[in-house]
């Protein structure tokens, strides 16, 4: 059976369960498995009726909501190919990629979307508002999906964008049919054997290959998906909740972090000195270098504090998932010493969002975990991971050359670079596009020094290095931060790094970047090369003002 077909029968099956869940003013608004199986079997009647046909391009532009599932399921029954868009980005942007993919119809969740697309494209194929596909009968629609071949594509899900123009990432049955048993395997594996529904709590946009891909294997299982829909309230909603497990990217894992210790430090002394030592003293133990006037300081931290602030973020978490980008080792370790699993996930749009998953059973803080069962990793000149198997997508929608340069010998080339210990456990170092190569032939990887001194600026909303033939490191540092907190972080970070990454130079901007700026894809990644575009003047004067004064 396919993973439609798998789909379809537990939903069948469970016909009278809770699947879906929106939050909406505080409140819940639940759909059964019957009712959602009901929707599709009207969405597909509705969506036939525009003339769709197998292998039609079909773009999905909405928020997070019950119905974008039941659509994007709706779809994939009727043999069409998803193209999931962010509804936050540019409508140029997102003109772009439609023309882009040939699409024959667009499915739109409310007129103000609508309207932003006609305007920027005038001859726009049909575009149906989810309103109006909800309308028709599904008396004449059968159950089963239409049968799909391995090789049939399903989605083409666009990538991010960090430099040059996003390229479509075609990805076929076979890449779920592989992908999905895997991640079905190890959330069994975290979640063990329960009768009532496990409960997600979902924030992370559907039209994201990774948050696309918990959502199905979600609907694989006999679990309960709480979906956020507003994030200006996600810790009400989280809390509303109470999940069990949640898929996260690293910024708000950092966030989490960054707040919990930023209240502890307005707190009484004594509060702020038993969290310290209690940290210290759970640090030295893990790293097994304990002494014994450790015992107290951890036990009165666990008892006071630890496990309040485990329940505050959620106390029914057996793990938080955490994929995207790398996640800081600090990090990681601040949620484990509270009692709260943090299992990392690695992959890209173009391996069905996976190639590693964190065991959670077993599991390295700074890693992310061993390479899913058949699938191949290896490392490549300049370390960068190679990908081989049943994950990796068929390629780029119309970009052939693309496609041949990112698939050679059988091997998909990341452009990512890594690190595998003994146990087979990945590490991501940084992205081999990104390397900054100084005048003097250095090459460093500007990831990690990023999030050293991140970490040391609790105020910084990004950080971003340059250098590229330049004698030296220097950062653009945007946030609420000072010349004299900029300085003193820069003063710290450079005693731990040889003097060619040493950072020299720097300035501040009070404003971050954003996604509505241009700056970052929608995936909240830095967008490189454009930011250098912009500030190329700052950074100059950065680099003149340097040498004069040297």
């Amino acid at each position: 059976m396919s993973f439609l077909e798998d789909i379809f029968e537990r939903l069948r099956r469970t016909g009278d369960q809770p699947v879906l869940r929106e939050v909406r003013d505080g409140e819940f608004v639940t759909i059964t498995c019957a009712e959602f199986m009901r929707d599709v079997q009207i969405a597909r009647a509705s969506l036939r009726q525009t003339g769709l046909k197998k292998g039609d391009r079909c773009a999905l532009l909405a928020s997070n909501s019950i119905r974008w599932a039941v659509i994007d399921l709706a779809l994939m029954a009727e043999g069409a190919i998803v193209v999931p868009l962010y509804a936050r980005q540019a409508a140029a942007e997102l003109v772009f990629m439609m023309k882009d993919s040939g699409a024959s119809l667009v499915c739109c969740s409310n007129a103000d979307l609508r309207g932003e697309i006609t305007e920027a494209w005038p001859e726009a194929p049909p575009i149906c508002l989810f309103d109006n596909i909800f309308e028709t009968s599904s008396s004449a629609i059968s159950t089963g999906p239409i049968l799909l071949d391995d090789s049939d594509p399903v989605a083409i899900i666009y990538t991010s964008g960090t430099s040059g123009e996003p390229k479509g990432v075609i990805l076929n049955a076979g890449n779920l049919n592989h992908m999905l048993p895997c991640t079905v395997s190890r959330l069994d594996s975290l979640m063990g054997t329960q009768s009532e529904p496990e409960q997600v709590f979902h924030y992370l946009p559907f039209c994201f290959a990774g948050s696309w891909i918990l959502l199905l294997s979600c609907l694989l299982r006999n679990s309960l998906v709480t979906l956020s829909t507003d994030l200006n309230k996600l810790a009400l909603e989280l809390k509303l909740a109470s999940p069990q497990y949640c898929l996260n990217v690293p910024a708000l894992l950092e966030r989490i972090r960054t707040g919990v210790e930023g209240q502890i430090a307005e707190k009484p002394g004594l509060i702020q000195v038993i969290y310290k030592r209690g940290k210290a003293a759970w640090l030295r133990q893990y790293h097994g270098e304990a002494v014994s006037l450790d015992l107290p300081w951890l036990w009165l931290a666990k008892k006071l504090l630890f496990s309040q602030i485990r329940k505050k973020i959620g106390p029914n978490l057996k793990a938080l998932i955490c994929g995207s980008a790398p996640l800081s080792k600090e990090t990681q370790l601040f949620f484990v010493m509270l009692g709260i699993r943090v299992l990392q996930v690695y992959g890209l749009t173009e391996t069905t969002a996976i190639c590693t998953m964190d065991d959670p059973k077993h599991f390295t803080p700074g890693r992310v975990g061993p390479a899913i069962p058949g699938i191949e990793m290896q490392l490549g000149p300049g370390d960068e991971i190679l990908v081989r198997g049943p994950n990796v997508f068929t390629g780029y929608w119309n970009r052939p050359e693309a496609t041949r340069a990112a698939i050679r010998n059988g091997w998909f080339h990341t452009g990512d670079q890594g690190e595998v210990d003994e146990q087979g456990n990945w590490a991501i170092i940084g992205r081999i596009k990104n390397l900054i190569i100084l005048s003097s032939g250095h090459n460093i990887a500007p990831e990690p020094i990023e999030e050293s001194l991140s970490q040391a600026l609790p105020g910084a909303a990004q950080v971003v290095l340059q250098g590229n033939g330049h004698a030296f490191l220097t950062a653009i540092i945007t946030g609420m931060v000072t010349q004299e907190q900029a300085e003193e972080a820069l003063a710290a970070v450079n005693t731990e790094l040889p003097h060619y990454k040493s950072i020299r130079s720097f300035f501040l901007r009070p404003e971050p970047l954003t996604i509505e700026s241009g700056l970052m894809t929608a995936n909240g990644k830095l967008k490189r090369d454009v930011i250098y575009s912009h500030f190329k003047s700052e950074i100059e004067e950065m680099y003149r003002a340097r040498k004069q004064g040297a």
